[in-house]
């Protein structure tokens, strides 16, 4: 009995990691709070760890979870003193449980993981809040991983994924998809969302680790998710087109000890080609946004099989045209980078000059990065030199510091 205890509970891990957002994305269409369908896809859970290893697992064990979590959410609704009001208002039958009634639209959505992550990424939260909250609900991470993912503590995810279930509670965010403009405005902000959560774990910004893989590959997924659930934005292919072709990269970008590996000395055939492949597609039905501007960057890189192939004029004027899109002096600084590869770098320090009085440069450590580079490649090694210790200086990330510091021990 021991052992079939155990096997039912990883059973039930295994299926409720994968089903998770679904099954509260299905209670919260019943009970239209995305924190009580948390409880009830948990009571779910809990029945499943005390059912299972006296019944067998089901042939269907997601199903079995999702069908046990929509009951408790219909009798949930039942004991409510203002269910009649409620059915009124929603206008469906207690039995069927479909989705609400909306517009007739052709931009019309009937899928309730959709509806789940436009609730958690609702602009009325904060951005720490709806990426807590995406990787919770959506992700099917538990607290302490998305505190070890973020190096915060457990209290402080706990927290901001309570007020985030309160704040949409006391906004009365409907769990629904919109139409219209405030739907690209939520769209935007799903999409911000799944690029943060993937550039934490492909760039952590402090830590002892400069890749997190797992971050990454629940970004990657999202990604997937979203695009196959709005086949129509172009963004979101662009979006998931942009995580694709970076992720093929990971395996390479650092060394046996976990020392960063610059672009020019990563081994491209240990590129991950069916990523590349996937990104490829998906950027065959991305569009003109920032995302999609930004996927054709990164398939610059993974077209070229070496290093010496990269065409640099293209990505430079890729960067020029995203800069358009959205102005950023961390985007004119990679534009510098690629001007400085595709025209030398006398051409590109000038670019980077005209940066250092950038507000949201002062503290950033890839300007002075960028500029020793520069310098170094230009033979003024004492100058060069100084810009990478000042870049040290500034990063919050172990291993990224132990590189400026080895170039600058170097010159």
């Amino acid at each position: 009995m021991a052992v079939t205890a155990v096997s039912a509970a990883q059973a039930v891990e295994a299926v409720f990691r994968i089903e998770s957002a679904r099954i509260i994305a299905c209670a919260a269409r019943v009970v239209r709070d995305v924190g009580i369908a948390e409880e009830i896809a948990q009571d779910a859970l809990v029945a499943a760890l005390e059912q299972w290893p006296q019944e067998g697992v089901p042939a269907r064990p997601g199903a079995w979870l999702m069908t046990t979590a929509r009951h408790r959410a219909i009798d949930l609704v039942r004991r409510k003193e203002t269910y009649a009001r409620k059915l009124a208002e929603v206008g469906r039958s207690l039995e069927d449980v479909p989705p609400p009634a909306e517009p007739a639209d052709p931009e019309d959505i009937d899928d309730d993981l959709l509806r789940l992550i436009f609730t958690s990424c609702h602009p009325v939260l904060a951005t720490e809040a709806r990426i807590a909250l995406t990787l919770r609900l959506m992700g099917g991470l538990t607290t302490q991983e998305i505190a070890r993912a973020f190096l915060t503590s457990e209290a402080t995810v706990a927290q901001r994924i309570v007020r985030a279930k309160r704040s949409l509670a006391k906004a009365g965010v409907p769990f629904e998809v919109p139409y219209g403009a405030d739907r690209d405005a939520r769209l935007a902000s799903v999409l911000e969302v799944i690029y943060l959560v993937f550039n934490e774990g492909y760039s952590a910004t402090a830590g002892d680790d400069l890749v997190r893989p797992a971050l990454c590959e629940d970004a990657l997924r999202l990604a997937r998710v979203l695009a196959a659930l709005v086949p129509g934005e172009p963004e979101a292919h662009g979006l998931a087109a942009l995580l694709e072709f970076q992720a093929s990269r990971i395996a390479t970008r650092t060394g046996p000890d976990g020392e960063p590996v610059l672009l020019a000395d990563q081994n491209r055939s240990r590129w991950n080609r069916m990523l590349i492949h996937r990104g490829a597609r998906e950027l065959g039905r991305a569009g003109n946004g920032p995302y999609s501007v930004q996927a054709a960057i990164a398939g610059c890189h993974a077209a070229a099989v070496r290093y010496e192939d990269t065409d640099w004029p293209r990505i430079a004027a890729l960067y020029g045209r995203l800069v358009r899109l959205v102005p950023s002096p961390v985007v004119e600084l990679n534009r510098a980078v690629a001007v400085s590869m595709a025209e030398g770098p006398e051409a590109a320090l000038p670019l980077v000059d005209a940066l250092a009085a950038e507000p949201a440069l002062r503290a950033y450590h890839l300007l002075p990065s960028v500029r020793g580079d520069l310098l170094e490649r230009l033979g003024r090694t004492e100058e060069a030199r100084a810009e990478f210790e000042r870049a040290a200086s500034l990063t919050r990330n172990a291993r990224e510091r132990t590189l400026l510091l080895g170039r600058a021990a170097r010159l």
